[in-house]
């Protein structure tokens, strides 16, 4: 069951399905707010935990936000999932933006608590988040690793989200500076082309940030590791698979022009480039998983 914790940003909201092709497939998945200390650095916190049943497997696959996390897995998680019987310290995983659709497949019994960071949470603790592009690194992190595990170690207890977060928050705060003028733009800059509708173009985004496309393509090389292109993209997707999944008799043209394509093919070919299918057969997909029938 997942629960929709929203946060609010200027403008807009996120809940917890976003950038989720299939909802309905989520384990237990939990986004918790940041708490004031480091809201210039954590956009929020998420938190999945599973149990799969023996020999069963559980594909989870995103169009991710053009962010990197910050992510603790449960023993043996990483990133594939493996089985409960794994024992041992979590491990922590610096996980960069993506280009592609992503997947996880999760076997047995594990969660994960991760951080989806800000631009100036990035550049606070790397130095090219370019450099992690499509990949993921461990991180030598042995205190966060072993503060998040005791925190998450009673499923039942009600209260594990909560020390897990105020955790991870603790070790950010202790390894994070007061971030600088340019960061708290590149975090304005992230926010507002990922949020706002009618930003379609670099040229619509300069002006109501003061600055030029230039400098927007460095802030984002610099603070995201990938092109400001690339956010309105991922949102533009993320926003074309929403409405997808919310009414599967939705006129695909429709929502081309909505989103500010300029035609069905453009927003096809979109769709093709990062998740390597249609919106039509997106649609089809989505309603069967969810047992929806599509006419």
């Amino acid at each position: 069951m997942v629960e929709l914790l929203l946060r609010i940003y200027p403008g807009f909201m996120v809940d917890a399905s976003r950038g989720v092709l299939y909802p309905t497939k989520l384990p237990s998945f939990t986004r918790v707010d940041p708490p004031a200390r480091v809201t210039e650095f954590v956009g929020w916190f998420w938190i999945p935990e599973w149990d799969i049943a023996p020999g069963r497997s559980s594909r989870q696959e995103l169009v991710p936000f053009p962010a990197s996390n910050l992510v603790v897995n449960s023993p043996g998680a990483g990133p594939t999932g493996l089985a409960s019987s794994v024992t041992g310290p979590p491990d922590v995983e610096w996980s960069g933006p993506t280009t592609q659709i992503s997947h996880r497949d999760l076997t047995g019994r594990g969660w994960a608590v991760g951080a989806l960071l800000r631009p100036a949470g990035v550049a606070g603790l790397v130095d090219d988040p370019g450099a992690h592009v499509d990949a993921s690194a461990s991180v030598d992190a042995p205190d966060l690793a072993a503060g998040v595990g005791a925190a998450m170690a009673d499923p039942d207890d009600p209260d594990r989200h909560a020390r897990a977060v105020e955790v991870f928050t603790d070790w950010l705060a202790d390894h994070l500076r007061e971030p600088t003028p340019e960061a708290l733009l590149a975090n304005s800059m992230a926010d507002l082309l990922m949020s706002d509708p009618t930003v379609l173009r670099l040229d619509d985004a300069a002006p109501r940030l003061a600055v030029t496309p230039r400098a927007l393509q460095r802030l984002a090389r610099r603070y995201i590791g990938v092109g400001p292109s690339a956010l309105i993209r991922r949102r533009r997707l993320q926003d074309a698979a929403a409405q997808i999944r919310d009414d599967p008799y939705a006129d695909l043209s429709t929502i081309a022009a909505d989103l500010g394509y300029t035609d069905h093919a453009h927003l096809t070919n979109d769709f093709r480039t990062v998740l390597a299918f249609t919106p039509s057969s997106y649609r089809g997909t989505v309603h069967a998983a969810s047992d929806m029938p599509v006419r």
